[in-house]
């Protein structure tokens, strides 16, 4: 089920261009490269990769947790219809039924 709601995220789900910030990020990442020595790189790249790794799963956590609770209400919408679309039907059956009563009655 995961996958298929993973598949339904990347299919609807169009992520925000984020330009200015995406702007910000590399330009602080160039400065970070000037300041710092190779191995402290390595550390901050490993920082950016976690929380952009973060980022995604939340964003994925996030389209699930309103995917499950609309589907469950399309679920109960379509109940109702059929249990409306059977009380109709109900109603016209016993309408008809009395209205012929009427009628072998006069």
């Amino acid at each position: 089920m995961k996958t298929l709601l993973k598949d339904l995220y990347n299919c609807f789900y169009t992520p925000p261009e984020f330009s200015e910030q995406k702007q910000e990020v590399e330009e602080c990442h160039q400065a970070l490269i000037k300041a710092l020595e190779k191995p402290e790189r390595r550390l901050v790249l490993r920082i950016m990769d976690a929380q952009s790794l973060m980022a995604e799963e939340r964003s994925m956590d996030s389209f699930i947790s309103g995917f499950e609770p609309a589907w469950q209400l399309s679920a109960e919408l379509n109940q109702y219809e059929k249990e409306r679309s059977v009380s109709r039907c109900t109603t016209k059956r016993s309408g008809a039924l009395s209205m012929s009563g009427k009628e072998e009655a006069t």
